[in-house]
């Protein structure tokens, strides 16, 4: 049990026929030099910012402790196909349901239903003090004005 994580194995066979990254692992042969064109106009709505991922990257990491540019680029084309994979999955729910809005629901549905449970807990929490804290703003922009007042009942 040490050893194998389950929450980072992919149970869903979906996952090997999801495309990810159709721009980045279409086609790895010989063509790459009019790609490398528009791979570079693409790669910064297609990536997060490296800078931030290294970042979090540091916190983990000893205070000593170098990252190497290919770790960091590895690292942000994983996050850029979690992110899609997990997006992609959520849209379907929202897509069934003839939802427009995609909400944190809906990616907390999504990690689970995929497998990522321990993520899916974190983020249940997350949204959770997210709400509470950003419920009053929140209220202001949405057309439910009734849970205001904490307790004030007309």
């Amino acid at each position: 049990m040490a050893g194998d994580n389950p929450w980072f194995q992919n149970p869903t066979p979906r996952y090997q026929n999801y495309n990810f990254g159709s721009s980045s692992s279409r086609d790895h042969h010989g063509v790459d030099d009019d790609r490398q064109e528009e791979e570079n106009i693409k790669e910064q709505d297609r990536l997060l910012p490296i800078a931030n991922v290294g970042r979090i990257m540091k916190n983990i990491l000893p205070p000593n402790a170098k990252i190497s540019k290919e770790a960091k680029e590895t690292m942000q084309e994983c996050v850029s196909e979690f992110i899609s994979f997990v997006t992609g999955e959520a849209s379907d729910k929202c897509h069934k349901e003839k939802r427009k809005t995609l909400n944190g629901d809906d990616i907390c549905w999504a990690m689970a239903n995929l497998g990522f449970d321990d993520y899916a807990g974190h983020l249940t929490n997350y949204l959770h003090r997210y709400r509470v804290t950003e419920g009053e703003r929140a209220n202001h922009h949405h057309h439910h004005h009734h849970h205001q007042g904490k307790g004030a009942k007309p």
